[in-house]
């Protein structure tokens, strides 16, 4: 053993020691003052048994109400002040043991505590970090305290304690079932939640706080169950709403069922719960298709609204109202700013003039004279100076000079006749 762990069980003894003289000077509730210290005490073993009998006296119904509030005020000092995993979780178990050995009115008188404080079991900056090992210690701690202030819930919920009392769950309505069911999983949750892990699985006080759990695990998934397959009856007479929750919670009871066996297996390589038998959580029935049977019911589930509107006939639909004909407007024109449309008179005079000037006249087969024209006086050689050629030569040359230079001389007389 280490000196900084001697050192840690000196000084621990020393404080349980001062405790216990100052609750036998100072305390009216003396003896219950000493009980509590000594059986929350930094020894890292159980409790003896005698000073647990002593505390559950003090808290039965037989006692006035102000004793049950101071015993319950006392147990949440201790737990508040401390900052040895020992201490907290032996109070804790002191607390557990309670609740489960105990007579109702003292769950009531927690509940009524935790309105009017601050919840004592509210551990969650809870850490002993005077050791490796104690960090393991104290994250099981925190993960007790939840599990025992959902316990604390659910009988809230359920006005019932499903550790000692028959489970209610296969009598239940549907308002009444989506209430139960959702309390019963998320303490289930809280239980798979104690799975130890590190030095946490070997230690011996632990192992205790966790054989407790383990057995109330079982009457909660028999509850489970019962809700479970009243759940599915009344499945298909839900409204739309309440079947998508019912729906949510038949799925997180499967995923809870996966993760419940891995959890047995663990308590069964600890040997804890011998004697018992675990269970498992059922879903209603032995269809492995009964999910997806109901994700479909769901699916065709449809409010009344819906199937009145599906079955009513829909009107027919009016006729179209005739269109108006549309008077096209006329499209103007746009203004003829260079004048090609409107060419000047002068121009087209000129072009006029031009092609009646160089138009060709076919010559007309004209016999020649048969003699020389005495009434003007000229005689034959004069005539033949200025009378056109009738040979076929002269009239193709002057057909071919036309042609050629009739389109050049029209371009030329048009232009020459604009003004520019």
């Amino acid at each position: 053993m280490s000196t900084q762990k001697k050192l840690r069980k000196t000084l621990g003894a020393i404080k349980d020691s001062t405790t216990v003289n100052l609750a036998k000077v100072n305390s009216e509730y003396k003896e219950l003052d000493v009980a509590i210290v000594r059986a929350t005490n930094h020894v890292e073993r159980p409790a003896k048994e005698k000073h647990i009998r002593a505390i559950f006296a003090a808290i039965s119904a037989t006692r006035p109400r102000a004793d049950v509030a101071y015993c319950i005020h006392a147990l949440a000092r201790r737990l508040s002040k401390t900052h040895n995993w020992a201490v907290a979780l032996k109070t804790l178990i002191v607390i557990h043991r309670a609740l489960r050995e105990v007579d109702p009115t003292f769950q009531e008188e927690l509940i009524h505590y935790g309105r009017r404080r601050t919840h004592m079991l509210n551990l969650a900056h809870f850490k002993d970090d005077s050791s490796p090992n104690a960090w393991d210690y104290s994250a099981w701690v925190r993960t007790y305290a939840l599990f025992l202030e959902e316990r604390l819930e659910c009988f809230r919920v359920l006005k019932y304690d499903v550790e000692s009392d028959r489970s209610k769950s296969k009598d239940l309505d549907t308002p009444e079932l989506l209430k139960h069911l959702p309390a019963l999983q998320e303490l289930l949750f809280r239980v798979l939640g104690c799975q130890p892990q590190g030095a946490a699985v070997h230690n011996f006080v632990i192992q205790l706080a966790l054989s407790m759990v383990a057995s109330e695990s079982i009457k909660i998934c028999n509850a489970i169950s019962d809700a479970t397959v009243n759940l599915v009856d009344k499945f298909f007479e839900m409204q739309r709403p309440d079947a998508l929750k019912a729906l949510d919670m038949y799925r997180r009871g499967e995923k809870l069922a996966e993760r419940l066996s891995e959890f047995y297996e663990v308590c069964k390589s600890l040997d804890i719960g011998r004697g018992k038998k675990f269970v498992s959580i059922e879903q209603g029935t032995d269809d492995k298709n009964a999910s997806p049977k109901i994700i479909l019911a769901l699916e065709y589930k449809k409010s009344p609204e819906v199937q009145e509107e599906a079955h009513s006939p829909s009107p027919p639909e009016p006729e179209p109202e005739p269109e108006p004909a549309k008077v096209e407007a006329p499209v103007a024109e746009p203004p003829d700013l260079l004048g090609l449309n409107d060419p000047t008179p002068a121009a087209s005079d000129l072009y006029e003039k031009n092609a009646l000037a160089l138009a060709i006249v076919p010559v007309s087969d004209q016999s020649a004279p048969a003699g020389p024209n005495l009434a003007n006086g000229t005689t034959g050689w004069e005539l033949a100076l200025v009378t056109a050629p009738s040979s076929n030569e002269s009239a193709t040359a002057d057909s071919k000079l036309i042609k050629g230079g009739s389109v050049m001389v029209d371009t030329v007389t048009f232009f020459s006749g604009i003004p520019l």
